[in-house]
């Protein structure tokens, strides 16, 4: 006789009902509780310290050497530091100083041996503008810490509850500039892979981590009144909803955007291959090439070399808040000069990929919305939305990410944020030609 139908359902019910009044299961939930709250205040205070920094490199220092803004060559003795500062910690301390941004977020999670060196790399070279974001570095602080607690609590002989421990501590760390526990908790739930019981078993400790420590985040932030520079939108150009014309204008702007965001990738992976020789020196030579990308940027356009600097949070908002206070060619200058130093930044630097390449993609889109019918707005939507999707490679999480930025203004652009994402994913993977994970310079310790 054949089994009914609904057996493996609900065997996979039961199987799930197991799990979640196991003693074990529930402790690990209290453990992603309690873990939530010291990695916030880790990250809380990693962030504001890292956007001091910047501040003080960007703005403080400028304005008391005599300038409104920093002149056109300031990036370029900033970027040599950061490479000087970089080249050491990459060849010399365990971990090189964390993951290459140019393979994603994804990776193993950077344990407490390598963490030093990835918070290192990230607090010395990010403030100095390397045209890359936190979001990395932050879940090296996530996963180190909560592999630092295991250990310490002398469990770490469960590989499986290290990693689902470590993960949990990752997807707390990201939720803190992602705007919450639910874009983080749908980046896992895409970024993994999984399906059924293992999803749920996975999620529920993510989730729990993710809110615990945004509710922290967001108090201290209040309470000390330091600022985080977290990614968000708090002026955006008048609503408008999608037309005929925003389709028929956005969704080839959408594969534009794919376009660019894979050339640039594929220049971090030849830039990987460039500095596994001499990689002291190469490091450096291309966070010099960075800061002459970005003093490029600012001796074209007579505007702030910041904006092609840094991770584009900042330049970001600006841009949602007044579209139109950049020419064409300001924005053509600013995805050319910012997306070439970001590919070199991406294969020989240190930090996240992610908050950028969204820059990149709001660029290219409001470049393109002088086009007939294509409004601001939605320019604004889909550009967000096609460079996540296209560096991620994660439609879903890179729609609810356009959505929550976007904000009220979503309601009616989801449509074409929806399309956006999913063509730049297609194009970014019928472009991009299959290759080996690029690996790291040479390392002298264990990730662990």
């Amino acid at each position: 006789m054949t089994a009914p139908a609904n057996a493996a359902p609900d065997r996979a019910e039961q199987s799930l009902r197991q799990t979640l009044l196991s003693p074990g299961y529930r402790r690990l939930l209290l453990l992603c509780v309690l873990l939530g709250v010291p990695i916030a205040l880790a990250c809380f205070f990693f962030v504001a310290f890292q956007h001091e920094l910047q501040h003080w490199v960007w703005t403080s220092l400028p304005e008391a050497a005599g300038y409104d803004t920093p002149p056109w060559w300031w990036p370029l003795p900033a970027l040599v530091l950061a490479g000087l500062v970089l080249a050491p910690i990459v060849t010399r301390m365990p971990g090189g100083g964390g993951h290459l941004p140019v393979n994603g977020l994804g990776g193993a999670p950077v344990g407490p041996r390598a963490l030093p060196g990835a918070v290192l790399a990230a607090l010395a070279t990010l403030p100095l503008g390397v045209v890359l974001g936190p979001e990395a570095p932050l879940m090296a602080v996530g996963s180190g810490l909560a592999l630092l607690a295991v250990r310490r609590a002398g469990a770490g002989g469960d590989q499986r509850a290290s990693a689902i421990l470590a993960t949990a501590g990752s997807t707390a760390a990201i939720s803190t500039i992602l705007g919450g526990p639910i874009a983080a908790a749908v980046l896992l739930i895409e970024g993994a892979g999984l399906a059924g019981t293992q999803l749920v078993a996975l999620l529920l400790p993510c989730l729990l981590a993710s809110a615990a420590g945004a509710l922290v985040f967001t108090g201290f932030g209040q309470w000390t009144g330091l600022d985080i520079g977290a990614l968000a939108l708090p002026d955006l150009p008048p609503q408008a909803g999608p037309d005929a014309g925003d389709f028929l204008w956005g969704l080839p702007t959408a594969a534009l955007i794919a376009v660019l965001i894979t050339l640039a990738r594929a220049l971090g992976r030849r830039t990987v291959t460039w500095t596994r020789q001499h990689t002291a020196a190469r490091t450096v030579a291309c966070a010099t090439a960075v800061g002459v990308c970005v003093a490029a940027y600012a001796l074209i356009t007579g505007r702030s070399p910041a904006e092609a600097a840094l991770s584009g949070q900042a330049a970001l908002a600006q841009l949602a808040a007044h579209p139109h206070a950049w020419s064409v060619g300001a924005l053509v200058a600013l995805v050319a000069c910012k997306g070439l130093a970001w590919g070199i930044a991406l294969g020989a630097l240190r930090g996240g990929p992610i908050f950028p390449s969204v820059l990149l993609g709001a660029a290219t889109a409001l470049a393109c919305s002088g086009l007939p019918g294509f409004g601001a707005t939605p320019a604004l939507a889909l550009g967000i939305a096609a460079a996540a999707a296209a560096v991620t490679g994660l439609p879903l999480a890179s729609s609810v990410l356009a959505v929550l930025l976007m904000g009220r203004d979503s309601h009616d652009q989801m449509p074409l944020i929806v399309m956006a994402s999913v063509v730049a994913f297609v194009v970014a993977k019928l472009v991009r030609r299959p290759e080996p994970e690029a690996g790291g310079a040479p390392r002298t310790g264990a990730a662990r």
